[in-house]
């Protein structure tokens, strides 16, 4: 017996089990000032100086430099590394998009953790493979339940180091320990988007491991402490091989001329950088303490942003604190896609965007969400 053929073009299984990624919330109520804390942008916004290179590099009928040229050597100047080893890419999404791609298919598995970034499940699924999720432990990456999951099938680990949405990280101890434990077969993918942000003395991105070893791969993006979240520029660092196989399947001309230009000017601005690290080092314990200091709970954090778990008591809910917020134009990020619908994400923000947060944060602990047409704009 003979199976009909289908009547449309089908896409492989792994696609129609992909949940669509939905990106934080960017608006309020109309006539509403709008603080958008709901995608850890950087509040001080863009280097001067790569918005200048962006103004510069406006030559729209060009195309732009299919290897990244100038990026992987400026890239490679600031950190020491050889930049045929760099690969660069629209955004880190792109790339760990093209590494599953690239070494797992159908019959493979993917490992990641419980709370890890959503991009990883969507980009293993396209690729046919099969995602794995290791549990986590008080929110905090399980390197022995990472290890636990990985099977013969296991052809990639990602890890969020520090991890999104949770703000925690791992020791590099504990991360060299995860790849002594793996098989040489395996890659391991240290997604370090945040890695300018943590100050901590028992952390490492990355680097030292990739310059060792041939199964180990360093994410780094633009997008974060540099602000140019809108041009979608990312980087990895790599393993001659790993590099290799990448830059045969990316796009001939993936990273836009004005990205890279920008990117280029915002590595050299180390002055921009170090005011946004100051900023973050200010108002990170000084929103951890307030809020709980309000009775809630939040996750201690080494990122940009804090996650903000909420009481199941009716009236003072996550969802009802993020309509409550919102109606105020204070945006923050549901975590119900990752299977947190008690907490809600918080990016550090302005210094006025934080005020306004936590007061009203403070009125809606105080009374709950039965204030919901008083107080609008505040």
């Amino acid at each position: 017996m003979t199976t009909a053929a289908p009547s449309r073009p089908v896409p492989h299984p792994g696609v129609l089990q992909i949940e669509a990624y939905v990106p934080g919330k960017a608006q309020a109520g109309h006539g509403v000032k709008v603080h958008k804390l709901s995608a850890n942008e950087n509040p001080l916004g863009a280097s001067p100086k790569a918005l200048e290179a962006f103004r510069d590099a406006a030559a729209l009928e060009l195309y732009p430099d299919g290897s990244s040229t100038r990026l992987r050597e400026a890239i490679g100047g600031a950190y020491g590394l050889d930049p045929a080893r760099i690969v660069c890419g629209t955004g880190s999404d792109e790339l760990i998009t093209l590494l599953a791609t690239a070494y797992a298919g159908p019959g493979d598995e993917v490992v990641y953790s419980q709370y890890g970034f959503l991009i990883y499940r969507i980009a293993t699924l396209a690729a046919g493979a099969t995602p794995v999720v290791a549990p986590e432990h008080d929110l905090r990456t399980d390197v022995d339940a990472l290890l636990a999951a990985v099977t013969e099938r296991t052809r990639i680990v990602y890890l969020a180091n520090p991890n999104n949405p949770t703000g925690t990280y791992i020791p590099f101890d504990e991360v060299k320990r995860l790849h002594r434990g793996l098989p040489p077969h395996v890659l391991l993918v240290l997604d370090a988007a945040y890695a300018e942000y943590v100050r901590r003395n028992d952390y490492e991105s990355g680097i030292e491991l990739v310059a060792t070893s041939p199964n180990v791969v360093m994410l780094r993006t633009f997008s974060k402490i540099h602000g140019l979240a809108a041009l979608r520029v990312g980087w990895m660092y790599a393993p001659a091989e790993v590099a290799d196989a990448i830059n045969r399947i990316r796009g001939a001309f993936n990273v836009n001329a004005p990205g890279l230009a920008a990117a280029g000017a915002a590595i050299a601005d180390t002055g921009h950088v170090e005011r946004a690290i100051a900023h973050n080092e200010e108002w990170l314990p000084r929103l951890t303490r307030e809020l709980t200091a309000l009775g809630l709970t939040v996750t201690p954090s080494v990122t940009n942003f804090v996650l903000v778990h909420f009481p199941e008591t009716p009236g003072r809910t996550a969802p009802e604190a993020d309509a409550f917020l919102s109606a105020r134009g204070l945006i923050l990020r549901r975590m119900d896609g990752y299977g947190l619908p008690g907490a809600l994400r918080l990016t550090i923000g302005t210094e006025e965007a934080n005020r306004l947060v936590v007061a009203a944060l403070s009125e809606f602990m105080k009374n709950g969400n039965g204030l919901m047409g008083e107080g609008h704009g505040s």
